[in-house]
């Protein structure tokens, strides 16, 4: 336990500089997309008339109630308005497989050199789900390493949460393709940029929960260590005491001491 307390550890060291990379990649889409929409409103998709939900769970587990509360949260969110969800990370997919509204697992991310395997493969699933004509919306329920419950994040449709209005600051920007159709190049690569982000994130928040968990487990360990050593000592001090008692016994029986016999 106290190695692989020291590996989620490890891996968390690991897993924060490239987060910060990912948010940095999010944020200058976001702000192009903010540009845009500030010179070109019109540009901006309708509402979805379906929402379909992603839940990224822990693919391991030793990570306390990393998944319960996930499926706390995906219970209180659920409703009439929404398709059905997705469930990615094998411990999640496990105790949901029996899910009346489960539409498709996905195998998730242990380490963080498998989460761009793990980004593939969710990527699929998602455009396998929105092969339909309408419009498609995304919302994703996933743990934070700076969050206490779970956050539930809109993708599609995207920039949803830019401000109302954007101030317009100098010349509209020079464009080669037309606004709605750069919108949604941008609104693609801001989708696969957020969910990679989201991954890196649910990756750090679970190794940061193990690490929690399994110290508590390990300390709770040392305790009953201490507490059945302490009682072996003292069964052991009660059985040399019966001895020693059986000595005297016999010694009284037989009219000698101890020291005689």
């Amino acid at each position: 336990m106290s190695a692989m307390q020291s590996l989620a550890f490890m891996e968390s060291r690991r897993l924060r500089g490239f987060l910060e990379i990912q948010q940095q990649v999010v944020r200058g889409i976001d702000h192009c997309a903010a540009d845009l929409l500030g010179f070109f409103p019109g540009v901006q998709p309708a509402p979805p008339e379906r929402t379909l939900l992603l839940v990224v769970g822990s693919e391991r587990g030793f990570c306390g109630n990393f998944n319960e509360s996930l499926i706390q949260s995906l219970e209180d969110t659920l409703g009439p308005t929404y398709e059905g969800f997705v469930a990615c990370g094998h411990k999640l997919c496990s105790r949901v497989e029996r899910h009346p509204q489960l539409l498709q697992t996905v195998e998730g991310a242990a380490l963080m050199e498998e989460v761009d395997g793990a980004l593939k493969r969710l990527t699929a699933v998602l455009a396998g789900q929105g092969t339909s004509s309408h419009a498609l919306g995304l919302e994703v329920i996933y743990q934070d390493p700076d969050a206490q419950e779970p956050v539930t994040r809109t993708l599609l449709p995207p920039f949803q949460n830019r401000p109302a209005t954007v101030p317009r600051v100098g010349y509209a920007p020079e464009i080669y393709l037309p606004p709605a159709e750069l919108l949604g190049e941008l609104a693609h690569h801001s989708l696969f940029a957020t969910l990679h982000e989201i991954l890196y994130r649910s990756l750090m928040a679970e190794n940061q929960r193990r690490t929690r968990h399994l110290d508590g487990a390990v300390r709770h360990l040392d305790q009953s260590l201490e507490r059945l050593t302490y009682r072996d000592n003292q069964l052991r001090q009660e059985e040399i005491i019966e001895e020693i008692e059986v000595i005297l016994l016999n010694a009284d029986a037989t009219g000698l001491s101890p020291k005689e016999e």
